[in-house]
């Protein structure tokens, strides 16, 4: 397959294929509190970051067909990305994500709700503009903060990235519990 071509696979493709005898391996790559709050039964959690800094060794242990998930879709196009420039194959990424599934009566886990990192770029990213704004009330080069995350903004929806999104995940609120390290992540692969 072509890296620069990724497969979509719709939430009810997903379900019937789940059933088969060669079901594929689903691989979340949302953080562990993401994660956390609701993810599809049987599936393993790999956060993005990992996935790209040990694409080649996770690579390595794909022997079937795998399902990559993400909250809606750009995370888990990037660990295709990676995973395919690794060699591995026969990678798909769901449709929408795990909103898409959710919405399609598909079903989930829940567990402690976290809010989605989406969100909390939101969040932090219309803090900042307010705060920018206000403050350039009594500092008037504070506007720029607010032109700054603007010109962030729209880099990230032309490059489908996020630095903010990148840096958010590293808050402990996103770790969830224990760390995951690559050699759990190669475990929960070969079981």
């Amino acid at each position: 397959m072509n890296s620069r071509t990724t497969d979509l696979i719709t939430p009810a493709e997903l379900t019937a294929r789940s059933a088969d005898a060669t079901a594929p391996t689903l691989i979340d790559v949302r953080t562990p509190a993401e994660y956390e709050t609701a993810h599809i039964p049987g599936s393993i959690n790999i956060p993005l970051p990992l996935v790209q800094a040990h694409a080649t060794d996770l690579a390595s242990d794909l022997d079937g067909p795998v399902v990559l998930v993400c909250q809606a879709g750009g995370r888990a196009r990037a660990a295709h990305a990676a995973l395919s420039a690794a060699g591995a194959q026969r990678l798909a990424v769901l449709d929408g994500g795990i909103a898409a599934h959710t919405t399609a009566g598909q079903p989930v886990r829940r567990g402690r709700t976290r809010w989605a990192l989406e969100r909390q770029v939101r969040l932090v990213a219309g803090g900042l503009v307010a705060g920018s704004i206000l403050a350039s009330l009594r500092f008037p080069k504070a506007r720029f903060l607010a032109g700054g995350i603007g010109a962030g903004l729209t880099a990230a929806a032309l490059t489908d990235t996020c630095a903010m999104g990148a840096a958010l995940t590293r808050l402990p609120y996103n770790r969830g519990g224990r760390p995951i390290t690559v050699d759990d992540a190669r475990e929960a692969l070969r079981s």
